[in-house]
């Protein structure tokens, strides 16, 4: 039988699925941890891939990487790399992308040029940074790529053009998924120079060979590949909650929202991917779990056991600044407590309640922006806790589909590795598997939950 691999290189850690091509039944697995930390480098990615895909290519025709969206991988005109990669929670550039704003027109300039208003995560504002910070090492840069173009080019050998997708490239904020081209003078705008950028290749194009002779896709972003994992259908919106939170559909129209709030993606199949991302998820339990000396499964009780509303407490969980909305320098704060809503397990229903908000809110975004949901798709690795799936009706409007947990990301990659080897004008469709049925839970809105979040995000904040 044809193997194909897919390899997910996360912020946290990689994971490589190997996959029959025709079927999709899973052969075998790997993973190997990445460290922590907002820049990492780059060499610490491929050593990691090195070590996971060890005995695990074995009779592989072909793979293709899926790498977290955003990140900053310079090298100089000899292939070296520069400095560590910035990553996508890195907010130090949030100052650059303000300016990079004002400097091109405003929010609905940047909107109808790349589909997205620049925040702190996005490369163009890191190069920006660069520049600004770092001059010596910005004008340096004879190429510049994202995670997962960097991991093909050293699957090929380290050799040759630099290869990249439509839904990575989306990412960047210069490169419009309307147009299908680089935006050259915004890359010049932030950075000083026009340095090599990746040739954006088609969703099923081969675009090399390994040392091995395994065939390279030309890989994509890790919610790109999510989506294609899921092969989703109109109406169809995802809520992942890894660590950072995404709120993401397809969709056959580009988007241009200049609020800024829903990053104008293309996904991984030729179309589009509207996309509403948040820094705060999953750690926002593993964090609170850790204050009350529990487990994540300790946490979902403890909430289980509080009123819908914990009695009042609130808590926006900016613990990292936040992406959407854009507070870069925004904490996390606790709001509406008294001595008798003081408790553990108030505090542990505010926690999921809270991360939960702001997916909803992101939810309602995307239906701002032109996409009409009918049924939310509830992934990642928070969603395994029942406390969270529970908790996910009383915020959402629409009802709750959880598919059977999985290596989502690495999984897309894998059916767009199995796509290029088949040749097909679509990507191959791949039944589930014998026994694995998908949880349905109907929205159980609570309105009130709802109106006590914004009302505390106005206070604080004073947002819209």
């Amino acid at each position: 039988m044809p193997l194909v691999a897919g390899i997910d290189s996360s912020t946290q850690s990689v994971k490589v699925v190997v996959r029959d091509a025709d079927t999709g039944v899973r052969v075998r697995e790997a993973q190997a941890a990445h460290p922590d930390g907002t820049e990492v480098e780059p060499r610490v990615w491929w050593e990691a891939l090195q070590k996971a895909l060890g005995g695990v290519l074995d009779g592989v025709e072909a793979i293709s990487v899926a790498g977290q969206q955003h990140g900053m991988v310079v090298l100089d005109d000899q292939d070296e790399v520069i400095r560590p990669a910035l990553l996508w929670n890195d907010t130090r550039s949030a100052s650059d992308a303000v300016d990079l704003i004002e400097e091109f027109g405003g929010p609905a300039a940047w909107a109808q040029a790349v589909g997205s208003v620049p925040v702190a995560s996005f490369t163009v504002a890191k190069i920006r940074w660069l520049a600004r910070v770092e001059p010596d090492h910005a004008a340096r840069v004879a190429r510049l790529m994202l995670p997962h173009d960097y991991l093909t080019w050293r699957l090929a050998g380290a050799q040759g053009q630099l290869f990249t997708d439509r839904g990575d490239a989306s990412g960047t904020g210069y490169w419009s998924p309307s147009t299908g081209e680089y935006r050259d003078d915004l890359v010049t705008q932030a950075l000083g120079h026009l340095p090599e950028l990746p040739r954006v290749c088609g969703p099923a194009t081969a675009v090399a060979t390994t040392p091995d002779g395994s065939l390279l896709g030309v890989g994509t972003g890790d919610n790109m590949a999510g989506a294609l994992a899921l092969d989703l259908q109109p109406g169809d919106v995802v809520v992942s909650l890894g660590t950072s939170g995404t709120a993401f559909a397809s969709t056959a129209f580009s988007t241009a929202d200049a609020s800024g709030f829903v990053a104008g993606f293309a996904d991984a199949t030729g179309n589009f991917l509207p996309l509403v991302c948040t820094l705060n998820a999953a750690r926002v339990l593993s964090a609170t779990a850790q204050l009350l000396g529990a487990d994540l499964a300790e946490l979902g009780v403890l909430a289980l056991a509080a009123p819908s509303g914990a009695d009042g407490l609130c808590l926006l969980p900016y613990f990292d600044g936040e992406r959407t909305p854009n507070l870069p320098d925004a904490r996390g704060s606790l709001h509406g407590i008294t001595r008798s809503n003081f408790t553990p397990e108030n505090v542990a229903r505010a926690a999921i309640e809270g991360m939960l908000i702001g997916m909803a809110q992101a939810v309602d975004a995307l239906v701002d922006s032109g996409v009409q949901p009918r049924r939310i798709l509830l992934i990642g690795g928070a969603a395994a806790n029942p406390a969270v799936r529970q908790l996910a009706a009383t915020v959402f409007d629409f009802p709750i589909h959880i598919p059977p947990a999985g290596q989502y990301v690495a999984d897309g990659a894998a059916r767009q590795a199995a796509w290029i080897l088949q040749g097909e004008e679509q990507a191959p469709h791949w039944e589930r598997a014998a026994g694995e049925q998908i949880e349905v839970i109907q929205a159980m809105t609570n309105a009130a939950i709802r109106e006590q979040y914004e009302n505390a995000q106005e206070a604080l904040y004073a947002l819209p």
